[in-house]
């Protein structure tokens, strides 16, 4: 599996199957992000997805960026 490789996968928000394309590295990064706040990554997406304005894979990116940037005790000032 390639960290750059863009890959579709599916979410239920709302109740509805969606989809978003994210590359790996970004989709297990998530994964990491929500085991460590103790949700489902449908949850976490879930989170994301009312807050965000645009793209929901753009915001999902986003909050990798913060979360990592966050960890290194720096901020973006986006959120």
């Amino acid at each position: 599996m390639q960290p750059t490789e863009i890959r579709r996968h599916s979410v239920t928000l709302q109740g509805h199957r969606t989809s978003v394309s994210l590359e790996n590295a970004f989709w297990e990064r998530l994964k990491i992000i929500a085991s460590k706040r103790g949700v489902s990554m449908n949850s976490l997406i879930a989170e994301i997805d009312e807050r965000r304005n645009g793209n929901l894979s753009s915001a999902l990116r986003v909050l990798v960026l913060e979360d990592t940037l966050h960890e290194a005790g720096k901020s973006i000032g986006l959120t």
